[in-house]
C-alpha cells in the first residue's frame, strides 16, 4: 500500500512570496527625522555648552562659598540670595542700569527709526550716508571705546570743540551725570546702524501703492506715518526693541574702558557689577547669584514684551 504523505503549506507559497524582505529600516520618514537632528546638532550643542551648563554652573556657584586661591567650596544654601536685600551697594547700581538700558533703548530705537526714514528716501549720496552710520558697528568695540575715551577727556577733542566757540566743557568722565550720558551717547552711536539698517529693510518693504492712495484720500505725511508706515514696520521695531533692551544690559566694555563703574557707583550698572564681584573682589559665589539676577532680568523683559506685542504689533496671527 502506497503511503500517503503532505506537504506544508509553505512548500506551497511561491519562491518569489518566501524570499520578499521585510520592511527596511530606513524608512523615508526616519531619515528625514534624521537629516533633521543633523542640521540642528549644532545649534543644540552651542546651547548646551555655551548656555544650559554654563547657567546650571552658576546656580551652583551661587549655593556655594568658593576661595578660587584653595579651590576649597563650602555650601552655604541660600545664603547669597539673601545677601541682596542687605547689598548697600545695589540699588544704586539698578539705578545705574535703568538709566542707562533706557537711555541706550529710547536714543537707539529713536534715532535708528528717524535715520531710516530720512535715508528711505532717493537722493545723492543716500549710499555713502548709509555706510557712513553703520560703519561704528563693525568697529571692535575697544578700539571704539578707547577713541571715545580720548575725546572725552578733560583736555579732549570734544572740550577743544566747545573752547573753539567760547564754551567750557567739564570733566565729561569724572561728574556721574556727565560719566552717565557719554557712556550711553558712546553705546547709541556706535549700535545705532543695526537699528537703522532694520527699519530701512522694513520701510523699503512697505508697499508704496498705500502711501499713493492715502495721498489721494489727502492724508498728510503724519497721519500716513502714524497709520500706515508705523504698523506695517511694527514687528521690526519689536525685533529691535528686544535686541536693544538685551544688548543694553549685556553692555561691558564701554563701562569698563570708559570709567570702570565711577566715579564712585554712578555708572556702574549690574554686568559690570558682576564682574566686580567675581574677578576683582573674588566672591564667585555672590558673582554668581548677580549673573542669575541679570539673566532673570533679560528673560523677564523678553517675555513681557513678547506677550505685548499682541496689542500693537501689526500682521499677528
Amino acid at each position: 500500500m502506497a503511503t500517503l504523505t503532505t506537504t506544508p503549506d509553505s512548500d506551497r507559497v511561491p519562491v518569489e512570496a518566501r524570499s520578499a524582505p521585510g520592511p527596511s529600516f530606513w524608512t523615508t520618514r526616519r531619515r528625514d527625522v534624521l537629516t533633521g537632528y543633523l542640521f540642528v546638532a549644532p545649534q543644540l550643542a552651542g546651547v548646551l555648552v555655551f548656555v544650559l551648563i554654563p547657567v546650571g554652573l552658576a546656580i551652583w556657584y551661587s549655593l556655594n562659598k568658593w576661595n578660587v586661591f584653595t579651590g576649597k567650596q563650602v555650601f552655604v544654601g541660600a545664603d547669597h540670595y539673601a545677601a541682596l536685600a542687605s547689598d548697600p551697594q545695589l540699588p544704586s547700581v539698578l539705578l545705574a542700569t535703568v538709566v542707562f538700558s533706557g537711555g541706550v533703548v529710547v536714543l537707539n530705537i529713536t534715532l535708528g527709526l528717524l535715520i531710516a526714514v530720512l535715508l528711505n528716501r532717493q537722493f545723492r549720496g543716500a549710499t555713502f550716508f548709509r555706510t557712513l552710520f553703520f560703519s561704528p558697528v563693525v568697529v571692535s568695540v575697544v578700539a571704539w571705546t578707547l577713541v571715545w575715551g580720548f575725546l572725552l577727556q578733560d583736555n579732549g577733542g570734544i572740550n577743544g570743540l566747545l573752547h573753539a566757540i567760547g564754551v567750557d566743557g567739564p570733566n565729561w568722565l569724572q561728574h556721574g551725570d556727565t560719566a552717565m550720558l557719554s557712556v550711553i551717547v558712546s553705546q547709541v552711536v556706535r549700535s545705532v546702524g543695526v537699528n537703522m539698517v532694520l527699519f530701512l529693510a522694513a520701510l523699503q518693504g512697505v508697499p508704496s501703492e498705500l502711501y499713493e492712495a492715502a495721498r489721494i484720500d489727502g492724508a498728510g505725511s503724519r497721519s500716513i506715518f502714524a497709520r500706515i508706515t508705523l504698523p506695517l514696520i511694527s514687528p521690526t521695531v519689536l525685533l529691535t526693541a528686544i535686541i536693544t533692551v538685551v544688548g543694553a544690559l549685556q553692555s561691558f566694555a564701554q563701562i569698563a574702558v570708559l570709567t570702570g563703574g565711577g566715579p564712585e557707583l554712578s555708572t556702574t550698572v549690574l554686568v559690570y557689577y558682576v564682574f566686580q564681584q567675581a574677578f576683582e573682589f573674588n566672591d564667585i559665589g555672590y558673582g554668581s547669584t548677580l549673573a542669575l539676577m541679570l539673566l532673570s532680568f533679560v528673560m523677564v523683559l523678553t517675555l513681557l514684551q513678547w506677550q505685548l506685542r499682541r496689542k500693537w504689533v501689526f500682521h499677528e496671527q
